[in-house]
């Protein structure tokens, strides 16, 4: 009997999870996650599916996040028609996650369409609209951490804390395998949360498994280790120095879990008298609605920490409209926005990026992973300059980081979760990561943990027959959506938006208008011999 698993995303990049199980009663897709980051991966979003939706018997969610879940209400329109599992925690979310997805698509395209008019071009529709995310929903069904339910004849899941998220789970899957009193035995570890992470516990699974998927996406770091009362005091010093700056702190943050974290500890931190008082506004409908949820799932958190009273802090203030967001852009003086996205990759964010990034006196302080080819992972890198929107944007912000806040185990943390899942007896899948993180984890799991010669690297689209004593590789080549180069680096695109930049940078640089035409002439002349 085949059992196979199919590398639909996440594969050499942290974005787009999606896993699809074939069995020989059905067809199974753990996660169904949005791509983000660079355009030749975000074009993926409006293909086809590697597969046909009306044949998925089944969908289980690890979690909320968009790179996990984003994709689901495409999938309903294209046809599926069966249950998708999830926590209570992971279905309240993702009733405010994705119909604000779809919003969002529809108000992009709706600005790109206007721009593509004015020059030409053809119409585009976004992935999916508000009203096939609402209408998505329906789809969702409730599952018990710890406990068993049957999916489709022969197989069975159960979810597991990932300590990662409200809600987030690592699913544990047993497959009937013919001719074996003893089924398959696989886990999916979706995102595993740090240890002594702020309103999560600890994540937690079982043992001894034939395949582990295991997540990568800090796989070649290490984090100094911490505690809350480090972690606010390193949050404290980076305000004070913004404070002392005189401009806007600008926090682009994921709108679940990250947003509600730094609100904790930013006003634990002003009422203990550790940083100055000052309005924290909460720029992101979709934060403030999750913000909710954290409040109705209190009990579930960690109980150290007051969240019900700290997330209703008068210090707080939610700017939900558009005019209410616009308000914020005409202070002045110091002030803190949190706005979506985590990757300055879409939303309120980039606005204020637009009105503060030029700016001396304000500050950026990144508190997430910034996946390639993000504006986000561009600021980190210390970029000079940046376009958003069109406009090209100089960086005279200070650009600062804080990791101590990432929802994701680091390297260490990642083998010692592997390590504490053993045996693992036939092999071990590493995903959603990028090459360098996931080269990172294997180096630091092989021979200690596992022999090497059972860790896989999987390609995006790559499909593995997993009923045999060891996993074996189908040939995916004429399957591949992308070229496996084109996933890993920086595309055309990219590089586009750098050469813009450097072009304008260089003319700018020029002696006088003679030189400039100069430059410009020979750009010409470039341009003429490879037409």
């Amino acid at each position: 009997m085949s059992i196979t698993v199919r590398f639909c995303g996440a594969a050499r990049t942290v974005t787009g999870s999606s896993y699809l199980f074939q069995t020989a009663t059905g067809r199974l897709l753990v996660d169904c996650g949005l791509f983000q980051g660079q355009k030749t991966l975000k074009e993926l979003n409006y293909g086809a599916f590697p597969f046909r939706p009306a044949d998925i018997d089944a969908v289980l969610l690890t979690h909320a996040h968009i790179d996990h879940s984003g994709l689901l209400p495409k999938l309903v329109r294209a046809g599926f028609e069966g249950p998708i599992l999830a926590t209570r925690g992971t279905i309240d979310l993702c009733s405010y996650m994705l119909p604000d997805a779809g919003s969002i698509q529809e108000s992009e395209v709706t600005q790109l369409n206007r721009r593509n008019a004015s020059r030409g071009r053809k119409q585009v529709a976004p992935i999916y609209t508000q009203a096939d995310a609402i209408a998505s929903l329906q789809s969702f069904r409730a599952v018990d951490y710890e406990c068993w339910t049957d999916v489709i004849p022969g197989v069975r899941t159960r979810y597991w804390n990932a300590g990662h998220l409200l809600g987030s789970a690592s699913i544990e899957l047993e497959i009937a395998e013919q001719g074996s009193m003893r089924p398959l035995r696989v886990l999916i570890s979706g995102d595993v949360g740090p240890e002594a992470k702020l309103l999560q516990p600890d994540p937690e699974a079982p043992t001894d498994f034939d395949y582990v998927i295991s997540e990568s996406t800090y796989g070649d770091r290490l984090r100094e280790a911490t505690t809350p009362p480090l972690r606010r005091k390193h949050l404290a010093a980076e305000v004070r120095e913004a404070a002392a700056a005189g401009g806007a702190l600008l926090l682009p943050a994921f709108a679940v879990e990250r947003t509600q974290e730094l609100i904790v500890d930013l006003v634990d931190l002003m009422e203990h008298g550790e940083i100055p008082t000052a309005p924290i506004f909460l720029d992101s409908p979709l934060a403030i609605r999750a913000t909710e949820v954290f409040r109705r799932h209190a009990e579930s958190l960690d109980p150290s920490v007051d969240a019900t009273r700290l997330l209703n802090s008068p210090h707080l203030k939610f700017t939900e409209t558009a005019d209410e967001s616009k308000a914020i852009m005409r202070l002045s003086g110091f002030h803190i926005i949190i706005a979506a996205s985590g990757m300055c990759d879409a939303g309120r964010i980039r606005h204020h990026l637009k009105r503060w990034l030029w700016n001396e006196r304000a500050t950026v302080l990144l508190a997430g992973f910034q996946a390639n080819g993000t504006l986000g992972r561009f600021l980190q890198d210390g970029a000079k300059a940046v376009r958003i929107q069109g406009d090209e944007i100089k960086v005279a912000a200070r650009i600062r980081m804080i990791d101590e806040y990432s929802g994701h185990a680091d390297g260490a943390g990642m083998a010692s979760w592997i390590a504490a899942r053993r045996p693992i007896a036939r092999g071990l899948f590493l995903v959603h990561g990028e090459e360098g993180a996931i080269a990172g984890l294997a180096e630091r799991v092989a021979e200690r943990i596992i022999p090497a010669a059972k860790i896989y690297q999987p390609m995006l689209d790559d499909i593995y027959e997993l009923a045999a004593p060891e996993p074996r590789v189908l040939d995916a080549d004429r399957r591949r959506r992308l070229a496996p180069e084109a996933v890993t680096r920086l595309d055309w695109h990219n590089e586009m938006s750098e050469l813009m930049l450097d072009i304008n940078d260089r003319v700018a640089a020029a002696a006088d208008d003679r030189a400039r035409g100069v430059i410009i002439r020979r750009l010409r002349r470039a341009l003429e011999e490879n037409a």
